[in-house]
């Protein structure tokens, strides 16, 4: 019988969802006789011990070369790294849903002060009372839980696409594009909700808790209390920053890595509001005018009610800068990688040594040079490494570079006397220029340590002679081919005539560039959506935040507009507030940001992969972000404001006659 994915069974065919998709199972002898290949074979897997009547390989299948298999566990090493990296995103994605949500549950407490106080002093208990608002929270967050795994479930649609192409370009898994919802998902969705919510109403349950019977439900209330809980704040923010600061020079795992992120972020996020703070305090001393005067005082006290707001901005803005310069690091080192790795014109991949023999004679006359590939994976310093020998050729001379090197480090490998190895082996056995390691126990010194971004393997090259010496059945089914671009086409064309190969076994060096580049940038596909969303959340809290002060500062802003300002002054003032205060949680967010791309790429990558990639920054992408969510705030400040603008002048007069 055949099993097969579900994409490529007929109806009432037996079909199985763990199988990759565009995949079908069969017995071997029924798959020989199916596809007319009888004692064919295209790779056979065996195991490393062998009983000792067992017929030689060459006898089974002698067609077939056999060639060290590579770790097993690289696909998966490879793809828990991309869960790691989405869990990590959603994590942070998470802490700003935490602010948010926070600061929702803070400001409607905060309208219902009075009725809390009357309530109180009619008699219910408080206990009572915040039972009553648990039991409310938890309805919210039932509803609210369904509404995000719904579109969490619409978004992930929507990304699969990439997604699955993204792991078949990176790591040559098929992945079907189609999702189940699994009862899980809801599961843990509905968990989350309400786990989040709870964590997200417990500070605003103890501040109600400890205001006292006869306290003013005024605004100044929370600006005292406030104030109370700024030197505590301030201390938990000094010690994660001083911890973050620890942990990035002394991580070395990806927990550690982790945590490091995690402290300069909610570190960061709960110093913004004192940071605000004194930066609105210097700015009253050196005002001037009382309208001056009275607009910074009044800033001052409504931070208390916007800081988480603008504390889940700070997070979405360092978040889009951090992973902006990460991206786009990460992207340029990429590019240069490739014009490194893929300095030939033309790659030609070939089935058998007689083909090779025959392609080599063939091409000889029409090109500058051919470089054969050739590799075979073995043990260097305990580490699996695949070992590659390298041709004398100034291909190799003026394209490599290297992290760290000696004077002469080709002229060394090609006297048989020294190796490169990648970053990657070097700091998992943690070697250096000048020491020495054995290649099938012949002695060689450490010459250079190259770059080798996306391999999660040791690798190392030697001189091709060397190579040929130490591993003489191996023989390069792969060649790189110097010639000048534009006789490429004609040449592979000819491959195909006049040898017979494949059109696929001719590759030029810009197609595949461009392949790779593709791959690459739909691999950030889940991340740009994601910058985009924390973004959106952070100006919607925002947004949210400011419509529900709009009624409650309607008592604070009655004097304003009795002893002379419009309401069209008042809320262009209010407008004007939302702006500057972005303004400078974006300058705070910017060192925030550089500080999160540092640690992803010094210590999260190094820690996940083995490699570091180096910094670089784009000023112009900044600017360009910070001008974004600028906007974003603003924008988001327009409808309370013009609802201000708007406001009756009669609720206005109905602050005088009902003054609490």
């Amino acid at each position: 019988r055949i099993i097969a994915a579900p994409d490529v069974v007929l109806n009432n065919a037996q079909s199985d969802p763990a199988i990759p998709a565009g995949t079908a199972i069969a017995d071997i002898g029924a798959a020989q006789r199916l596809l007319g290949r009888r004692d064919e074979f295209d790779a056979l897997i065996i195991r490393p011990e062998q009983p000792l009547g067992q017929a030689d390989l060459e006898k089974i299948a002698p067609d077939l070369i056999r060639q060290v298999a590579q770790s097993g566990s690289d696909i998966a090493r490879l793809t828990d790294s991309f869960h790691l990296n989405l869990n990590a995103f959603g994590l942070l994605a998470f802490a700003v849903g935490i602010f948010i949500v926070q600061g929702a549950i803070g400001l409607a407490f905060e309208q219902r002060r009075g009725t809390v106080r009357t309530l109180r002093a009619l008699g219910v208990p408080m206990r009572f009372l915040v039972l009553l608002i648990v039991i409310e929270l938890m309805g919210l967050a039932l509803i609210a839980g369904a509404i995000g795994v719904g579109l969490g479930y619409l978004i992930a649609v929507f990304l699969m696409p990439d997604v699955s192409a993204t792991l078949r370009g990176l790591y040559g898994t098929n992945v079907a594009d189609t999702l189940q919802l699994r009862p899980v998902w809801w599961v843990s969705g509905m968990a989350i909700s309400i786990g989040g919510t709870l964590v997200a109403a417990s500070a605003a349950l103890w501040k109600l808790w400890r205001i006292p019977l006869l306290a003013g439900a005024q605004a100044r209330t929370t600006a005292v209390m406030a104030g109370r809980d700024e030197k505590v704040q301030a201390a938990a923010s000094v010690g994660l920053l001083c911890i973050a600061f620890v942990l990035s020079f002394t991580a070395d795992d990806i927990k550690a890595g982790f945590a490091a992120l995690a402290a300069l972020l909610i570190g960061a996020a709960l110093g913004l509001p004192i940071l605000l703070g004194l930066v609105v305090d210097v700015v009253v001393k050196q005002s001037r005018g009382v309208i001056a005067g009275w607009f910074w005082a009044d800033t001052r006290q409504q931070l208390p009610s916007l800081s988480l707001a603008l504390m889940a901005l700070l997070l979405a803005m360092a978040t889009n800068v951090g992973v902006s310069t990460m991206v786009s690091s990460f992207r340029f080192t990429f590019v240069a990688f490739l014009d490194q790795r893929l300095a030939s014109e033309l790659y030609v991949t070939v089935e058998s040594p007689e083909q090779a023999a025959s392609m080599v004679e063939f091409v000889t006359p029409q090109v500058d040079a051919v470089l054969p590939i050739m590799s075979v994976q073995v043990q260097v310093a305990s580490r699996p490494t695949e070992v590659f020998g390298a041709r004398d050729h100034a291909t190799y001379r003026e394209n490599w570079t290297f992290l760290n090197a000696g004077p002469t480090p080709w002229k060394d490998i090609h006297a048989k006397t020294a190796i490169l190895i990648n970053e990657q082996l070097a700091n998992s056995a943690d070697l250096h220029v000048g020491d020495v390691v054995s290649v099938r126990d012949h002695p060689l010194t450490v010459a250079g340590v190259y770059a080798d971004y996306g391999n999660p393997i040791g690798q190392a090259i030697i001189a091709q002679s060397l190579f040929q010496t130490l591993f003489p059945k191996i023989v390069s089914l792969r060649f790189g081919l110097r010639l000048p671009r534009e006789d490429v086409v004609a040449l592979a064309a000819g491959l195909h005539s006049e040898l017979g190969l494949p059109s696929g076994s001719a590759i030029d060096q810009a197609s595949m560039k461009a392949y790779s580049l593709a791959i690459f940038d739909r691999t950030f596909t889940v991340t740009n959506a994601l910058n985009v969303l924390t973004l959106s959340v952070a100006g919607f809290a925002i947004l949210m935040s400011l419509l529900t002060l709009t009624a409650m500062r309607v008592p604070q802003l009655a004097p304003a507009w009795a002893m002379g300002l419009t309401r069209g002054q008042l809320g262009l003032l209010e407008l004007l507030r939302t702006v500057m205060l972005a303004v400078v949680t974006g300058f705070i967010a910017l060192p925030l940001g550089l500080a999160l791309a540092w640690i992803l790429l010094a210590v999260v990558n190094v820690a996940a992969f083995g490699w570091r990639l180096p910094m670089y920054l784009f000023p112009l992408d900044y600017i360009q972000l910070g001008g974004t969510a600028i906007l974003a705030a603003g924008l988001a400040a327009v409808w309370p404001a013009s609802q201000l603008a708007r406001t009756p002048p009669t609720d206005l007069l109905k602050v005088f006659s009902n003054e609490r």
